[in-house]
């Protein structure tokens, strides 16, 4: 039955590879988006444009507060 089952479920291949492929990503962006490196670095170019004039004081702190925010908050989905 095994092989039988495995003929007849050959069609679908494409669709879990590219179910496969949407989970990978998923899990590659939650990365990066949770990695302290790459939040520090936001953080040190937020700072940056302050200092170059390019944020208000509103703005900054918006900004960081945003990249904190992504640091802190839970994955959706994930539990």
């Amino acid at each position: 039955m095994g092989l039988l089952s495995s003929i007849l479920s050959l069609p679908f291949a494409p669709v879990r590879g590219v179910i496969w492929l949407g989970e990978v990503i998923q899990d590659q962006v939650e990365q990066q988006l949770h990695d302290p490196a790459i939040a520090r670095r936001e953080l040190e170019e937020i700072d940056q444009a302050m200092a170059a004039g390019h944020l208000s004081k509103e703005e900054h702190a918006a900004a960081q507060q945003a990249v904190l925010d992504r640091m802190v908050r839970p994955s959706e989905g994930k539990e």
